[in-house]
């Protein structure tokens, strides 16, 4: 009997001691960077990690607080003149790479215990809260948003555990002609390459990209979006704490254009490039082509002339449209629905589903690519059009002290007719330029006291711009599609392909909340003749 109660009393012992560490912010031992205590007064310290050094720059730069705009972060604001090492280790790297089926295989196994390792480490529920903290700080969105980033990356890395990332080289044989002959085929590396990814998930496509890289046997220098790529040094430290080689993996605080200068001159194999398709294109003629690109998206969801689950369709796409501030490259861009739903005024619902999100949880935010200012000027551009008017939101976000350089503003949509959009080249670019935010442009029953020709005269004096999302009948669909295959002139970083919103492989996308109880289905409605 003693000795059960001892065992009861030490593990009663380490629960209290893991609510202690969350409750005092707990910074795992291999950490550099404390998310709870990081400020003005006591700015976290961002290094460079080159040939398994970490170091710093001539310059430092400073990342300001999204919340408050003060400087809590400083970074190496690397140089041209610096980037001497980043190229010999690039282009210094050989062709058959740092290992291949026939060059040290037995790092294969390596990896994989890395992997088994790290999603041990990661796994640990004050390692995730770091990770969670360490992301809200630096891009401000709910806590299940900025929770699914280390629990996908937890889940993606158990996945590659102990011997998958071998079988990942996994090679082919083919019989040959004759007797003696056989065709081989085996998986080679690049070599030294390159992994470049934006700000709004600083934590799972910048780590995925670069392990699947290393995993093959390239060498990849990775650079994330200086605002928040603190997020990724700490998990690069994390590695390096449960195994991983300091040599394997180059890190780089820079700007774009130094970046750019490093890919070049290093003679990069290939790059993975995450971003707007205006600096894909460039890498693109820069490389010759050796790039693999994720840029900028326009995404659509139909809703066709049988109505069924409308709560749960409504918050589906509250998420797909608001969740993380609409910062992300699979947001709801554009729905097109069908007469049937408008008569259950689906738009109404998803304005009362929106109203929901709240600055004090953050499951509305900053806008960390497009000021307040700059937004209001393109939503008074949309109201212009002929026939439009603000369905809901339109306004500035209030009680908080996000600095100027950041936007901040309701979940917003905007109804502009179809008729509208299409009736010239420059209604179409302004109706579907892509905003990284909380916008939607809509159709909506039309309003009590229309006032389609004074479009200022609708909406509320402190307005928000509204980004591209549609709603019009099926019955127009098929020219509407046919006018967006014909642009030719589409806004820069848009992608005008008719397609569902969705990410091209899984993301962490946690729900801002629960859905309804999709057990509750909807009476189809008769159809309209």
């Amino acid at each position: 009997m003693a000795s059960l109660a001892l065992l009861r009393r030490r593990a009663m012992g380490t629960v209290r001691t893991v609510h202690q560490r969350r409750a005092m912010g707990y910074v795992p031992s291999w950490a550099t960077v404390d998310p709870w205590a990081m400020s003005a007064a006591t700015p976290a310290v961002g290094k460079n990690l080159v040939g398994g050094a970490w170091s710093s720059a001539a310059k430092q730069g400073t990342v300001i607080d999204p919340l408050n705009g003060e400087g809590f972060v400083k970074v190496p604001d690397t140089s041209i003149a610096e980037i001497g090492p980043y190229v010999e280790r690039m282009a210094g790297c050989p062709r058959s790479g740092l290992h291949n089926p026939l060059k040290n295989p037995e790092r294969y196994t390596m990896l994989g215990e890395v992997m088994v390792k790290g999603a041990a480490e990661l796994g640990k529920p004050e390692v995730i809260e770091y990770f969670t903290k360490l992301i809200q700080r630096l891009v401000p969105k709910s806590t299940p948003q900025c929770r699914g980033e280390p629990v996908v990356t937890r889940k993606w890395m158990e996945n590659y555990g102990s011997d998958q990332v071998r079988y990942l080289a996994r090679s082919f044989g083919i019989p040959g002609d004759f007797t003696g002959q056989t065709s081989t085929g085996i998986r080679m590396p690049f070599g030294g390459v390159a992994v470049i990814t934006p700000f709004n998930f600083p934590l799972e496509i910048c780590a995925l990209q670069t392990c699947s890289a290393l995993f093959m046997g390239n060498q990849p220098l990775c650079k994330v979006d200086s605002k928040v790529a603190i997020v990724m040094e700490q998990f690069i430290r994390m590695l390096h704490h449960v195994g991983l080689p300091k040599t394997d993996i180059d890190f780089i605080y820079c700007d774009g254009p130094v970046m750019n200068e490093i890919v070049v001159q290093g003679d990069c194999k290939m790059c993975l490039f995450t971003g707007s398709q205006r600096v894909a294109e460039k890498l693109a003629i820069d490389l010759r082509g050796k790039v693999k690109l994720e840029d900028a998206g326009f995404d659509w969801k139909i809703l066709g002339p049988d109505p069924s689950e409308v709560d749960y369709v409504v918050w589906q796409s509250d998420q797909d449209a608001y969740a993380a501030s609409g910062q992300k490259c699979s947001a709801q861009s554009m729905l097109i629905a069908h007469d049937n739903w408008m008569e259950l005024d689906v738009v109404g619902k998803l304005g009362a589903q929106a109203a929901k999100r709240s600055f004090a949880d953050l499951t509305i935010g900053p806008v960390l690519t497009w000021t307040t200012e700059k937004m209001e000027a393109h939503f008074k551009k949309c109201l212009a059009l002929p026939g439009a008017y603000l369905a809901f939101g339109g306004k500035r976000l209030t009680g908080h002290t996000i600095p100027t350089c950041y936007g901040a503003v309701e979940p917003t949509a905007v109804y502009v007719p179809i008729e509208s959009i299409l009736a010239s080249d420059e209604s179409f670019k302004t109706a579907t330029q892509e905003l990284f935010g909380p916008f939607q442009v809509s159709r909506t029953p039309e309003p009590t006291t229309p006032d389609t020709t004074a479009p200022d005269s609708t909406a509320p004096d402190s307005t928000t711009p509204v980004g591209p999302f549609l709603i019009w009948t099926v019955p127009n669909l098929d020219r509407s599609a046919d006018r967006i295959r014909a642009s030719s002139d589409p806004h820069p970083g848009d992608h005008l392909v008719l397609r569902q919103a969705a990410a091209s492989r899984p993301r962490a996308r946690e729900p801002d909340g629960e859905p309804p109880d999709r057990r509750r289905r909807l009476k189809r409605p008769a159809l309209s003749a």
